[in-house]
């Protein structure tokens, strides 16, 4: 399902609800970069709702804008399994 929300409100970009899974693709107002290093960070309000929806028994992949923009329709497939073959 596309932009499905939880029972709970929560937004998510993709989910099978029946098993908990779901796919979120962070934009850039996901991060923030590190003074230090320039890195891209997540920021607080994604944490924090990474961690509220695994309390609730969700499975969530995060697929990064910079993970993604620059793939071939193929390598964005796999990129998609590859993320969730490393949720738990």
């Amino acid at each position: 399902t596309f932009e499905y929300q939880t029972t709970e409100g929560f937004s998510l970009d993709l989910a099978k609800p029946e098993s908990k899974r779901a796919i979120e693709v962070d934009g850039p107002s996901h991060y923030l970069r590190d003074p230090a290093t320039g890195a891209a960070v997540v920021n607080g309000p994604t944490r924090f709702k990474a961690r509220l929806l695994s309390a609730l028994g969700w499975q969530v992949a995060h697929v990064a804008f910079f993970e993604w923009d620059d793939k071939s329709e193929s390598e964005r497939r796999q990129l998609l399994v590859d993320k969730l073959a490393q949720t738990p």
